[in-house]
């Protein structure tokens, strides 16, 4: 019988997605940033983070401003984006291609760390969406 997409299920999409932002970081030359070994992301630690470096261009609500997208959004939802691509975003910046807002620039002053704890913040306002 063939595997179809409702049958592989939610986990092997998701490795499947992984494996193709891998695929793209290694091709780039980027190596992925990883957060401290043990580290338990801290919600509340994310959302200081969030508001002093990201809330300008994706709104205090992080429902989007005129500087950039919603983070409040289903194309951020974890299996369209995983935590790896938040990891790369802030290391290596992105070009401009769901959204009109031009593209990201990189944001040096975020460790691996930093960017755990804020995406740990963000998984959790999207789940009160039901953004899963």
């Amino acid at each position: 019988m063939p595997m179809t997409r409702a049958r592989i299920g939610r986990g092997a999409v998701i490795a499947a997605l992984s494996g193709a932002m891998i695929s793209s970081a290694a091709a780039q030359g980027w190596t992925i940033p990883q957060p401290s070994p043990g580290l338990m992301p801290n919600p509340a630690q994310g959302k200081a983070l969030y508001a002093q470096h990201c809330a300008a261009c994706h709104g205090t609500d992080l429902k989007g401003s005129d500087k950039g997208p919603p983070m409040l959004h289903k194309v951020y939802e974890p299996s369209h984006h995983a935590n790896m691509a938040f990891q790369l975003a802030v290391a290596n910046g992105v070009r401009a291609h769901h959204w009109q807002f031009g593209d990201m620039a990189p944001v040096p002053e975020l460790t691996p760390d930093d960017v755990a704890h804020i995406t740990a913040f963000v998984r959790g306002e999207q789940r009160k969406m039901g953004i899963r």
